[in-house]
């Protein structure tokens, strides 16, 4: 009674041929929001990332690091390796590994323990 027959036959013709177009233009909106998502979130943490490696690679003698504990010390030794060795007081040496260092506070230019005396 309140339905016309031509609204009728427009609905039944929605569904044939123009369904996939409904189809994209519904799953549109989701997709914009994972563009959104990966230029805002996933993006800055991978520099972030990457960052914080060029940094942990980049640990030599000398250099002030803080470490995620928040002990503030000296690189006395770092190898190649995992772990590190920090003199956090005069007379205090702690292996720290890599990894947990927060932040390097000042570089320093290497000392050379190999010139003659």
């Amino acid at each position: 009674m309140f339905v016309t027959p031509a609204f009728a036959q427009d609905a039944g013709a929605a569904a044939g041929p123009g369904g996939f177009a409904d189809i994209l233009i519904q799953l549109m909106p989701i997709a914009l929001l994972v563009v959104i998502f990966w230029l805002l979130i996933f993006r800055p943490q991978q520099k972030r990332l990457k960052a914080q490696q060029a940094m942990l690679s980049a640990i030599r003698r000398g250099d002030t690091v803080v470490t995620t504990g928040g002990l503030i010390g000296k690189v006395t030794k770092a190898v190649d390796g995992e772990d590190l060795e920090v003199e956090i007081s005069q007379g205090v040496k702690v292996k720290v590994v890599r990894g947990m260092v927060a932040d390097v506070r000042s570089k320093a230019e290497p000392v050379n323990d190999n010139k003659p005396a």
